[in-house]
């Protein structure tokens, strides 16, 4: 059976080292091949550059000649325990949406700091981020080591800083590693140049970090698409947690049917008794003909079904008014909804802010109660992640996210 990929975020300001770390880890892992290898220097010295690994991610010209990272990529390598997939978000604050929708599917982590510049307002932003989506596997890795002549005495002090920050999130990093991503020291393998460091390479405190297990929980099987195949209704989506049998009763949501598993689907296997967590299959269920793209097929009977709740929720694009019109999106549900918003702080400060108004703003972070016109059936976050996450829409376009308390 093929290896699951660990799912990693890596993050960090502008201009912090976050594409460059990127771009040395494809290198060092043989995913950038030589040919690209040599397109990206010839790049770089046409811009005036030193050799740029960053390019590695930009996919336009236009994008590498602006010299930023624009659309969020996922990109697969290996270590020699597993493998991972990395979800790049990129730091400009116009972008935090990216931000959201990548940090939400992430196990573990990485957050790049500047050795020069420190903490900045996007890194404590982003560190939120991570705290809201409950990413808890964290290493935070100080950058720029070779511009500092690998003084201890900065990193100790951007160690200091950001460790008082995420004390406050109720996040504690489990490695802090200092490094040049352009040089490649201490990414791939330790290295003697920073010889006061005795922890782990990037690479052994990736290999550390383990996959959350949510098999143990009850079972959810959002509905994503429903296909008819000669007499055959198979309804096909992803586990979000727990296990699925052959002949297991099961109840669909909204409405707390109950009806049974006659069959698991899986690509060109044949035979299938169980599924777990995390695996997208197709289900045949019995007395099926009705289900569609929306209901939840649960394991037990005491799901929740609602139509208010209250969340935490981040607004990134435009802003929001209290009689805007707007839409949930939770798994592969959907309403319309409205939004009372109950108290606002910044990600940046945790600080409350003395604003009462029913609006929000780009960056703006909101304790809220949502009130939808359909019944949702969820879990909370801190339960069922994946139950408990939402996305709201504006017009068609996502403008926040937020999790269910």
């Amino acid at each position: 059976m093929e290896q699951m990929a660990l799912p990693i975020v890596i993050t960090g300001h502008i201009d912090h080292g976050k594409s460059t770390l990127i771009g040395r880890l494809l290198y060092d892992t043989g995913v950038l091949k030589e040919d690209r290898y040599n397109e990206i220097t010839q790049t770089s010295t046409m811009l005036g550059r030193h050799t740029e690994f960053a390019f590695a991610l930009d996919a336009l010209e236009e994008e590498r000649e602006k010299g930023i990272t624009i659309d969020t990529t996922q990109i697969y390598f290996n270590t020699k325990k597993r493998r991972y997939v990395i979800i790049d978000a990129p730091g400009h604050k116009e972008f935090l949406k990216n931000m959201i929708t990548g940090a939400s599917y992430a196990e573990a982590a990485v957050l790049i700091i500047d050795a020069n510049e420190g903490i900045q307002e996007q890194t404590k932003r982003h560190a939120y981020i991570l705290s809201m989506v409950g990413i808890k596997d964290v290493c935070v890795l100080v950058n720029k080591m070779d511009l500092v002549d690998y003084s201890k005495d900065v990193f100790d002090k951007v160690v200091s800083e950001i460790d008082g920050f995420f004390s406050i999130i109720s996040i504690k990093p489990k490695f802090f590693i200092p490094i040049s991503a352009l040089l490649g020291i201490n990414v791939a393998k330790r290295d003697d140049t920073i010889y006061w460091y005795d922890g782990p390479c990037l690479f052994e405190a990736l290999d550390e970090f383990t996959f959350k297990s949510f098999e143990k929980r009850p079972f959810r099987f959002p509905v994503q698409d429903v296909y008819r195949i000669g007499t055959e209704i198979i309804c096909a989506g992803r586990i979000e947690s727990g296990v699925v049998e052959k002949g297991m009763e099961v109840y669909i949501y909204p409405g707390d049917k109950a009806s049974k598993i006659i069959e698991i689907k899986k690509f060109l296997k044949d035979n299938i008794n169980t599924a777990s967590y995390g695996e997208s299959i197709g289900l045949i269920i019995k007395d099926g003909k009705n289900i569609k793209r929306g209901h939840v097929i649960s394991g037990t009977k005491d799901m929740q079904l609602k139509r208010e709740f209250d969340a935490n929720i981040f607004w990134f694009y435009g802003e929001y008014n209290k009689n805007d019109k707007i839409t949930i999106k939770c798994t592969t549900q959907e309403s319309p909804c409205v939004m009372t918003i109950k108290e606002k702080f910044d990600p940046a400060t945790m600080d409350k802010k003395t604003d009462t108004s029913d609006c929000l703003g780009i960056g703006e972070v909101a304790r809220v109660t949502i009130k939808t016109k359909k019944p949702i059936a969820l879990d909370t976050f801190s339960y069922i992640p994946e139950m408990g996450r939402f996305i709201i829409e504006k017009d068609g376009i996502p403008v926040g996210g937020g999790i269910i308390l």
